[in-house]
């Protein structure tokens, strides 16, 4: 596979990325990090919501069944978030640069782009699934494009002080939920003790109980959700409104948006580093391998181990146990951005990292078609699998859509010049019919 196969000299019109203009690199990072997205979001497919926090409360935590939560913490979790977003970054930087090539004004383009993209994510959040990470990435790329033009050392600045934010405010949260235990914990003991607890202990122990039951969710609990889950299709729907809309408010502002945009924003400094389009020595992406595998991931891993030590406390999780892997994640996801980045530069693995490009540049498509496909085996208006599966044996439906997509990927773009979805965002974003067939 070419290192770059970018169309040489500006191009003499704007629209769409064309085949002969795309960052093959970019492509098969994307198609990457897409499968690798599966294998964490595979959990939230099959099993109870809150086994993404605890894995004790379903799925299986023995044998294989920790040994598949392990491998797939320290490996994928947040890290596939990671080069996801950075590459969503990077696209801002490749198609702006392209515009001024051509003489044209991009803004009001691409602010249809992310209307359109944030409308595709209310549809998959409030009809197919509520973990939809497309509203987040609509909501974060509406700051990004007047940043466009800061130099790559200052948007990778900017964007580590932006994630440090989203670390803060984990930390915050997770000594207030720390705090409201503590106050629980008072109230209880004076009422063992034949006392009446103070005002504050008595509001602080209401608050930490309805914390703890959304994090520890009764057998109660968890038998409505599998219900629901396991129901007909607008039983599900209506259970997943609620969820999908705090996800859309709560965790966007105090998790989700701190870490996206920052990661937005380093991928868009790296794209202008010539880092996603293989253009850095060998022994950049070495020292990024050695770095994210050898120092990073260890460091994930020993947040991990402390997690499984104090049985998934999410009180410990916000406060300390994720901050491990949520600042290690990005130098791991850089880890793994290296060394495809080597595999493409040195011409290996040609016949996969062609398919994983095709996979790439039909990633919203496979992505949206994740969630319909697991939608239709795991939730009762399909087969009905949900919460039936152990986390080790999930890892063969992962697999098999692997393959899927690997395989029907590029037969499409023999034939077509994007994916489904790839062709309605850019008709819708471009207002014009896009030209489908090659």
């Amino acid at each position: 596979m070419p290192e770059n196969n970018q169309a040489t000299g500006p191009p003499n019109k704007f629209g769409p990325v064309d085949v002969a203009e795309r960052i093959s690199s970019a492509d098969v990072l994307r198609g990457f990090a897409l499968f690798g997205i599966l294998m964490i979001n595979i959990g939230a497919y099959a099993l109870p919501n809150m086994a993404l926090f605890n894995p004790l409360i379903a799925g299986g935590f023995t044998g294989l069944n920790q040994l598949t939560w392990q491998f797939s913490y320290v490996v994928f979790f947040q890290k596939m978030m990671a080069i996801f977003s950075m590459l969503f970054g990077a696209g801002l930087v490749l198609m702006s640069g392209r515009a001024e090539a051509a003489g044209k004004k991009f803004g009001l383009v691409y602010y249809r782009r992310i209307f359109w993209l944030a409308v595709f994510g209310m549809i998959h959040a409030y009809f197919i699934w509520f973990g939809d990470i497309l509203f987040a990435y609509a909501v974060c790329g509406l700051l990004l494009y007047p940043l466009r033009k800061l130099s790559g050392r200052w948007l990778i600045t900017l964007g580590m002080v932006v994630l440090l934010i989203g670390a803060a405010l984990s930390i915050g949260s997770g000594a207030f939920f720390e705090y409201t235990r503590s106050q629980h914990e008072a109230a209880e003991a004076a009422r063992q003790a034949g006392e009446k607890p103070t005002a504050e202990q008595e509001g602080f122990a209401q608050v930490w109980e309805e914390i703890s039951v959304e994090f520890n969710p009764s057998p109660e609990k968890l038998a409505e959700e599998i219900n629901a889950r396991r129901g007909g299709y607008w039983a599900m729907t209506k259970y997943m409104v609620p969820i999908a809309l705090g996800m859309q408010t709560q965790s966007l502002f105090f998790y989700v948006f701190w870490r996206a945009l920052g990661l937005m924003l380093i991928g868009m400094g790296l794209m202008k580093l010539g880092v996603f389009s293989a253009e850095r020595s060998f022994k950049f992406y070495a020292i990024l391998v050695v770095i994210g595998y050898g120092v990073a991931m260890p460091v994930s891993g020993y947040g991990a181990s402390l997690q499984i030590e104090r049985n998934f406390d999410f009180a410990y999780f916000f406060r300390a146990g994720g901050i491990y892997d949520y600042i290690s994640s990005v130098f791991v996801g850089l880890g793994h951005v290296g060394l495809i980045m080597i595999i493409c530069k040195a011409g290996l693995l040609k016949r996969l990292t062609e398919r994983l490009a095709a996979v790439g540049r039909m990633a919203l498509t496979n992505y949206l078609m994740h969630s319909v496909v697991m939608a239709i085996i795991f939730f009762g208006f399909g087969l009905g699998l949900f919460g039936k599966v152990d986390r080790f044996a999930l890892l063969g439906f992962v697999l098999g859509m692997w393959i899927l997509q690997l395989i029907i990927s590029p037969i499409w773009l023999k034939y077509f010049r994007f994916g489904p979805m790839e062709w309605l965002w850019r008709t819708l974003t471009y207002l014009k019919r896009q030209p489908m067939r090659v």
